[in-house]
């Protein structure tokens, strides 16, 4: 199906399954234990081997010896793989340093060895048995602030457009701060996690958990040098990925390399500890970001510069990926700088980009509002844009920014004449509250899906994965709205590389794209039962299917379609991207600078909102994260040994139970009918975006304490707090 012009009426602008709430089709599962998670699925293949991995403890240099002959004859043990023993592996999509093989190490922990063993703890602790001799590379400089200063004003400009030098030369009010944003870790519940079966060297089957089948399944074939119709992967259930499962990992890598020299199925669980370093993250940031004002508030420029670190041929972080977008400006240069640097690898972690540009930018625009002593919501709202700033003649498909800070404010009882920072008292608590717009694009991908009529059940089935979202729930709504049929009547299998390629899930362009592919397969059913029941203009309703005098129960035939969605160029015309604004109030203790959030608000401008429950918990788990980025989450870099010295859950604190207070969400449920034919866009990312800058603003509210340097601890403004 080709998707080639904006969405008239359809059907869903009556839907009587869309947009409803509804539970999700696979909480039962979920909550008694019994969804196949990929390190749980014991029954899918008999005589499982327990891999363990051992990762290297250098930063940056060579290996020039390991022995492994003590390990070798450890109890249990059926093999070892040593990275000395396999020539360096294929360089799978976007995977930056390699993930096993030769003698290079180009990060700590990176995998160098795996021991497969009958039990778990006999893996283990043969691994602990392995001597490696290394020749380390000279102390690496991982100074981002020095890394900025080196690199800034380098190279073109990303975005640039009209006279910004003049525009700061004569604005009425000018602002220009330095930022810093830490690197963050997806730290979800379930690890990198697979079992593969590669036992007789022919045919490979995993058992993963992973967020893109399809692009995984080829980056195991470019890694391992196989053809990718040997290749099948499982992965129905994802217990959170956060970008972090996107590509190809180690843990899958290893398993399969592992059955191949056990020849026994090999099952691999990255370690707790050695996930941060082994896998990928979000990189830190500097930015440095200048604003130029009028008068009357409208900004008259725009400054933003950006630097992260990454391995030579990375990506880093671009803290700048909103500011060509989100607001108006008579000027504009925007640039983003990464430092390669030995580290982990830095990709991509929920909303990348907008996740630490939002904390850095959001700030910003409170401490002009502050200069031109403007109500900060009110800043926002005048400084919005319908096009894209520099380009007039590409138009927003469809944008409600100023509805949601203008519903927001009124929702959580702003004050516009707020009382002066610090002034503000509840007992020992020093009470403020603060607000951040939320900017994050509206990518979709194609997607495909077979609808199938087998045993009295509309079968879906595609390859698309649930890592958390809800994607069983919402495509058996669209297909049951298409259909005619209840939620109940339809079986969705996911995340299996038989099934037809779909978007899968990332990016904020998972649901979307997804359930437009289950729509197309849907439509191309009741075609094929049109052609087959030779109906001109069918109707689908309750259960039966329609036409002259044809009345038939739906479930009773046996029939199935495959089809696609494929989106047109007519896209290319606008700019799609979903909004929203969070508020947030915070107490901060006078005497121990303790923070903790008192209540949230998240307004969201995300199209038709596919089922509200689903969606409301992606928001306030976005929420969430927004707060550990604030206030604790930070990967704290040992310098000395290039590493991440804070690898468990135990130093690495994200937010938890008692963290999170009130929490509330609106979706203004607009239409979009640029996006999609069902005029939805994604929203899983949007809550995360802005929020730590809610929180940042609303703590120098109570204060009267600016930080911009994250996380907001309270070890950064005892010295400024009021004297006891």
């Amino acid at each position: 199906m080709q998707f080639n012009a904006p969405a008239g009426t359809t059907l869903f602008d009556d839907a009587k399954v869309v947009g409803r709430a509804h539970t999700r089709i696979d909480g039962p599962l979920k909550v008694t234990g019994t969804a196949p998670y990929a390190y749980e699925r014991h029954d899918v293949v008999a005589g499982q081997l327990y891999g363990y991995p051992l990762g290297a403890t250098i930063a940056h240099g060579r290996i020039t010896a390991m022995e492994t002959e003590a390990a070798r004859t450890a109890p249990g043990v059926r093999a070892i793989i040593s990275t000395l023993d396999v020539e360096p592996l294929g360089l799978g999509m976007m995977n930056v340093a390699r993930l096993f093989g030769g003698a290079e190490v180009m990060h700590y922990h990176q995998a160098i060895a795996l021991v497969v063993a009958d039990s778990f703890e006999e893996a283990r602790a043969a691994s602990a048995l392995i001597r490696v001799t290394y020749e380390a590379d000279a102390p690496a400089d991982y100074d981002l602030h020095a890394a900025f200063a080196r690199l800034e004003g380098s190279g073109e400009p990303d975005t640039a457009y009209g006279d910004v030098d003049e525009a700061f030369r004569t604005a009425a009010a000018v602002t220009d701060q330095m930022y810093h944003t830490p690197g963050q870790s997806h730290q979800m519940m379930e690890p990198f996690a697979s079992i593969v079966d590669w036992s007789d060297g022919g045919g490979l089957t995993g058992w993963i958990s992973n967020q893109m089948i399809n692009w995984t399944r080829g980056s195991l074939a470019t890694t391992l040098g196989i053809d990718k119709e040997r290749i099948r992967i499982e992965s129905p259930y994802v217990g959170g990925g956060f970008g972090g499962k996107l590509w190809l990992r180690a843990d899958t890598v290893l398993a399969a390399l592992g059955s191949r020299a056990a020849k026994a199925p090999v099952k691999v669980a990255l370690p707790r500890p050695m996930m941060m370093n082994n896998a990928t993250h979000r990189s830190a940031t500097v930015q440095r970001i200048r604003l130029a004002a009028n008068a009357d508030g409208t900004l008259k420029a725009i400054w933003h510069e950006n630097v992260s670190y990454g391995l030579p041929g990375g990506r880093g972080e671009n803290g700048t990926a909103q500011t060509p977008f989100f607001y108006g400006s008579e000027t504009m240069r925007v640039k983003t700088h990464m430092a390669e640097m030995p580290l982990p690898e830095s990709a991509d972690m929920r909303a990348p980009g907008e996740g630490a540009g939002l904390m850095a930018l959001e700030i910003a625009m409170d401490e002009m509002a502050e200069a031109l002593s403007m109500d900060p919501v009110a800043f926002r709202v005048a400084n919005d844009t319908q096009v894209t700033p520099g380009n007039p003649d590409l138009p927003f498909s469809d944008r409600h920014f100023v509805e949601c800070l203008t519903r927001g404010a009124e929702a959580f009882g702003w004050d516009a004449t707020r009382p002066a920072p610090g002034s503000r008292r509840d007992g020992d608590w020093l009470i403020g509250q603060g607000v951040a717009g939320a900017f994050r694009g509206a990518l979709t991908l194609p997607s495909g899906a077979r609808a199938a009529i087998e045993d009295g059940k509309l079968v879906i089935e595609t390859d698309m994965t649930d890592i958390g979202t809800g994607s069983y729930t919402i495509l058996a709504q669209t297909a049951a709205e298409v259909m005619g049929l209840t939620v109940d009547d339809v079986i969705v299998r996911l995340g299996n590389s038989a099934y037809p390629v779909s978007s899968g899930s990332g990016g904020q362009f998972g649901a979307v794209s997804s359930s437009t592919g289950v729509y197309a397969a849907c439509m191309a059913l009741r075609a094929r039962i049109a052609e087959e029941l030779q109906l001109d203009a069918p109707v689908f309703a309750k259960g039966r299917v329609r036409g002259g005098t044809t009345d038939r129960a739906l479930l009773e035939l046996t029939t199935e379609a495959v089809e696609a969605i494929e989106w047109g160029d007519f896209m290319e015309g606008f700019q799609k991207a979903t909004f929203g604004a969070h508020f947030v109030e915070v107490g901060v203790n006078a005497y121990t600078g303790e923070t903790r959030v008192r209540r949230m608000l998240a307004v969201c401008d995300a199209g038709r909102i596919l089922n509200p429950t689903t969606a409301r918990s992606q928001v306030i788990g976005g929420m969430v994260m927004g707060v550990g980025a604030a206030l604790s989450e930070e990967m704290a870099l040992d310098a000395a040994r290039g590493m991440f010295a804070n690898h468990d859950l135990a130093g690495y604190e994200v937010a938890v139970h008692a963290d999170i207070p009130e929490q509330e969400v609106i979706f203004l449920d607009t239409l979009d009918p640029v996006a999609s034919p069902l005029k939805a866009k994604g929203v899983g990312e949007l809550g995360l975006c802005g929020v730590a800058a809610a929180v940042a603003n609303a703590m120098y509210n109570a204060t009267g304490i600016r930080l911009r340097d994250y996380p907001l601890t309270l070890d950064k403004m005892l010295d400024y707090l009021p004297a006891v």
